[in-house]
This record gives C-alpha cells, structure tokens and sequence, in this order.
C-alpha cells in the first residue's frame, strides 16, 4: 500500500533562508511539530544517517538519500514495515522562493499512517517561512 502527499508554500525569504535551516537539523523542531530531536551521524550529505525523534518520543531511523545543497533533500524514516520518503526543495520564485514538501509513504497501512504523519505540514511549512523570513538580510 501508497499514500502521497505535497504541500508548498511561497514566501520572500531566499532559498539560501530556508536551506539554512533545512540543512541544520538542529532547527528541525522549531518548525516541525512533529519533531523533538534529529541527531545525524555526521555532515548533512546523501548517505548521512541518524535517528529522528518525533512527537510522543518516538525514536526513527533516518537517512539522507538526496543532498543537493541549497535545493532539494529527501529523507527515508523507517518505522517497522513502514518507509517514509519526505522530498524538500526549495527554488527561487520571483523575490522569494517556492518550497515544496511531497511526502510518500509505502508499507502495510500507508493510507492509514498518511493522514497521521502529514497533517502538520501546513504548520510545518508556515513555520519553516516565518522562520526564514526573520532570518534573512533584510
């Protein structure tokens, strides 16, 4: 079983804003809700691994799949039969940028877990933005 799920959001800060914080996972709870802690084993580089902890205390394994520096990354959280692919890019659009966030999910259950594990992302992405709005050089 599938499920999919894209959200974006335009905002004025630069991409350069938003990768910032994208690439430094220390951020990540700040703006998602759905996560306490992210440590990496190493560099934010394709292969990089780690553990997420998501909201509940729920402990993930985590690995970059895709870095492409101030653009795009796409990461794969296992949670039993369950693999979660969170796609991240960010392009220049306009005076500002267009991020887009496109989750898949695959595994007993998908249609289930989908709903669950995507309904913050509005907030998420709204949060992302305001926070690379106040960051960026005015």
């Amino acid at each position: 079983m599938s499920f999919e799920h894209e959200e974006s959001v335009r905002t004025p800060a630069p991409p350069a804003a938003v990768w910032a914080l994208w690439s430094d996972t220390a951020t990540w709870p700040d703006w998602d809700p759905a996560v306490e802690a992210v440590a990496l084993d190493g560099d934010f580089v394709a292969g990089a691994a780690g553990l997420v902890t998501l909201a509940g205390g729920i402990d993930a394994p985590v690995l970059l799949e895709v870095v492409e520096p101030g653009a795009r990354y796409l990461d794969r959280l296992t949670m039993g039969d369950l693999v979660i692919r969170i796609d991240h890019v960010v392009r220049a659009d306009g005076d500002g940028s267009l991020v887009t966030v496109a989750t898949t999910i695959d595994g007993p259950g998908a249609g289930d877990v989908g709903p669950m594990v995507t309904r913050d992302a509005p907030v998420a992405l709204a949060r992302l933005a305001g926070l690379a709005e106040r960051s960026a050089p005015a």
